[in-house]
């Protein structure tokens, strides 16, 4: 990739990620090998020097769960109670009791809005289990606290976490 195309996408993330601003260069080093994989249904898998570090969904960057535990407070996140975690790692969307119960963290109001990319974590567990999309903002799934809150993209065990670019 030309070193114009690197500079357009390293501009891209930290517009869509501001605080991962501080750690772009690190993240993307100028020399880096970047390849771009298209996929179907218009999805598109960027790799640095062989690691898939984050994907894009129509004009969308997402970042993998590989650079989420590189750079873990770069994105907005919530957390699950333990209750939430087989089913998150079994592909399932997020149902709004398991991002209201104890043991369970929304960001305090305002929060963030529908369509917001969080980052899922899970209660007493270090690194991420998964990203997905909210299919309402914090402050509604706190006062509806039913049906489904985050339709999951990508979690730990899915073919994108074992996706080798060898």
């Amino acid at each position: 990739m030309s070193i114009h195309v690197q500079r357009t996408l390293k501009a891209k993330l930290v517009k869509q990620y501001p605080k991962i601003e501080d750690a772009i260069d690190e993240l993307i080093p100028k020399k880096s090998q970047i390849e771009l994989i298209k996929c179907e249904d218009k999805i598109q898998l960027y790799s640095v020097d062989g690691e898939v570090l984050f994907f894009q969904k129509f004009d969308e960057l997402i970042p993998s769960l590989k650079l989420v535990h590189k750079f873990p407070e770069a994105y907005p996140t919530v957390q699950v109670d333990r209750g939430a975690i087989k089913f998150v790692l079994s592909g399932a969307n997020i149902m709004c009791p398991g991002l209201t119960s104890a043991g369970a963290d929304l960001p305090p109001a305002p929060g963030y809005e529908k369509g917001t990319i969080v980052v899922i974590n899970a209660e007493n567990k270090e690194n991420a289990l998964a990203i997905g999309e909210l299919m309402m903002g914090t402050e509604e799934i706190k006062s509806v606290n039913k049906g489904h809150s985050i339709e999951l993209i990508h979690h730990l065990g899915d073919p994108l976490w074992n996706f080798s670019v060898e």
